[in-house]
């Protein structure tokens, strides 16, 4: 198990590469389940989840090849072929430390009628209840059992059937696993009250190239007219926005001026108009980004919502960039509440934060001195590197395996500008 030791107060400077996002190219995986023929994806960031959902459908009896296994590959590309499709499980072993592997229930039920998903793991931010995946595939015809710890599904003769179905609250990767399972349903299913968020659209878009037959992409109804068979083919993962968003974090907090190349500027604009207030300077330049730190950041209220709101993986990295500003900011988490439990270590650091139930107050403009940290889950892994780029010397992080399942190499990119990163066994 390794740990960052990170010298704060060095800038940055340079240019970097947005990679493709985990959580686009996760349901991506999950989807190569409904093609008839191999499925190839591109811009795929080489990330701990991603092996694990590798190997998952290995187990299950596909052909997965992930270019990092061969050097001569490129390691940003996967071959997947799921034809021979034999063993519709996900057993405990296998997905213990990743929430996404409830993704491959919705497209076994719809190929082969029967699933047997171990609850899904990972980290602790809070309940992200399968319970809406569970009921909106009961009305499309699945049912379901709870045994062992394990979700037992099957599908009566004729397979799933076009429903009309409202999720009680937004759902991501219920939103996910629903368009998936409708797209060899019989008829027509409706998807209302629908995430709307880009890795959705990703993921619908994708399934379109597959040959489904799906409306309403980026809006909150979705419809999806099922098909007999989907083909395999290509497709390009997505940046990801929540990369982008934690680099930005990261140069109004250390100072400096970089540029990220394959910039997602449509589906990062509400945090952008929002670090713009911060008074970050951020130029479009085509499809990069040019970043520029100010003398002193201020201080700017969010609250979490679904998309097109300001998003909840970015809540925690927002924070640590309030450690500094000037004034008081006020941080209102919606989504998950157990996430704010990066709050305490940003304490160590010296930062003065104030929990209020669901609401955090922070009086920024701190001295941060290093310390030693302790990661609790992704996100807040990259607000404790992003904290103590900006604290007086050094920090160490442990617990940065959260930080491996949802950033491509994340310390290197910022050694690559300018931080000061090491990376040693703890």
């Amino acid at each position: 198990m390794d740990k960052l030791v990170v010298e704060g107060g060095h800038q940055l400077k340079g240019q970097v590469r947005i990679s493709g996002a985990k959580n686009a190219a996760l349901p991506l995986m999950a989807a190569s389940i409904l093609a008839d023929g191999p499925w190839r994806l591109t811009n795929l960031p080489v990330l701990g989840d991603l092996l694990t959902m590798g190997r998952l459908l290995t187990f299950m009896g596909g052909r997965v090849e992930l270019g990092q296994k061969d050097p001569r590959q490129n390691p940003n590309e996967a071959e997947l072929d799921l034809t021979m499709l034999s063993k519709p499980e996900a057993p405990h072993e296998l997905v213990k430390t990743m929430r996404a592997s409830a993704l491959v229930l919705g497209p076994l039920l719809a190929r082969l009628g029967r699933a047997k998903v171990s609850l899904p793991g990972g980290c602790a931010i809070g309940v992200r209840p399968i319970d809406l995946h569970i009921k909106a595939l009961r009305a499309m015809g699945a049912i379901f059992d709870l045994s062992g710890g394990d979700i037992v599904g099957r599908v009566p003769e004729g397979g799933l059937k076009g429903a009309e179905i409202r999720f009680e609250t937004v759902t991501v990767t219920g939103t996910e696993n629903l368009m998936m399972a409708a797209t060899l349903a019989r008829g027509r299913t409706i998807l209302a009250n629908a995430a709307r968020e880009p890795e959705v659209v990703d993921t619908g878009q994708a399934l379109l190239a597959m040959g489904a037959q799906i409306e309403g992409l980026g809006t909150d109804t979705i419809i999806i007219d099922g098909v007999s068979s989907l083909k395999g083919g290509s497709y390009q993962v997505t940046p990801d926005r929540i990369e982008a968003g934690t680099l930005l974090a990261a140069v109004a907090l250390a100072g400096g001026e970089i540029t990220l190349v394959d910039f997602p500027h449509e589906a990062l604009g509400t945090v952008v108009a929002k670090l713009r207030e911060t008074g970050l300077i951020l130029t479009a330049l085509g499809s990069d980004m040019l970043a520029q730190a100010p003398d002193s950041l201020s201080a700017a209220d969010i609250t979490t919502q679904p998309h097109p709101g300001f998003p909840t993986d970015m809540q925690a990295q927002f924070m640590a960039m309030m450690t500094a500003a000037k004034g008081v900011s006020v941080i209102t988490e919606t989504i998950f509440e157990n996430r704010f439990m990066h709050v305490g270590e940003l304490r160590r650091l010296g930062a003065d934060i104030t929990l209020e139930g669901r609401t955090a107050v922070v009086r920024g403009a701190s001295c941060l001195s290093g310390a030693p940290l302790t990661a609790s889950d992704l996100r807040a892994s990259a607000s404790l590197v992003l904290a103590s780029l900006a604290a007086r010397g050094v920090s160490q992080i442990h617990r940065v395996y959260h930080l491996d399942r949802g950033y491509e190499r994340l310390d290197r990119k910022l050694i690559s500008l300018g931080a000061v990163i090491s990376r040693v066994p703890a």
